[in-house]
């Protein structure tokens, strides 16, 4: 089984219907006219961009402030499970910070925190980390499309769902 990273941009208004009712979204994302503009995945990479960023998984990361643009810690519904757990969502305000943030860094700076050995160590899913740059420039296109959902959104002012299924 894999677990994919997705990312959904929405309005405010769309963030407080399903804030008041979840199903709202999981039609959303399920529907099959899902506007695919709006909803991008980045694949298995999501563990990887976090370590990127922190130097440590996901779960060890959790705290850290960057690990937000993908796990933000507040949840539309705990009872809710889009695949592998409830999804998390950053409010236009909060997706406005962490653009300011992500925008910066570019994969130059990010190539040093490669670190395939300690990925592994760490158990950062998932376990591609021994094919070197092929799975430096796997998580480099991951971690450029998050800029751009994060870009666009904040441009729009939009707020951010994540979640992993």
């Amino acid at each position: 089984m894999s677990m994919i990273g997705n990312l959904l941009r929405i309005k405010e208004s769309e963030l407080v219907a399903y804030l008041k009712d979840s199903s709202l979204l999981r039609d959303r994302i399920y529907s099959e006219d899902a506007n695919s503009e709006n909803l991008v995945d980045i694949d298995k990479a999501w563990d990887g961009i976090i370590f990127l960023l922190t130097g440590r998984n996901l779960f060890d990361a959790y705290d850290h402030p960057l690990s937000k643009i993908l796990f933000s810690g507040q949840i539309i519904d705990e009872e809710q499970d889009l695949g592998y757990g409830p999804a998390h969502y950053s409010t236009p305000e909060q997706v406005s910070e962490l653009n300011s943030q992500i925008s910066v860094i570019t994969m130059d700076s990010l190539k040093p925190n490669f670190d395939p050995k300690k990925m592994t160590e760490s158990d950062v899913y998932p376990s591609i980390w021994d094919e070197g740059d092929d799975a430096f420039d796997y998580l480099a296109d991951g971690f450029s499309t998050v800029q751009k959902v994060y870009a666009e959104a904040a441009k729009n002012g939009e707020a951010v769902i994540t979640f992993l299924n």
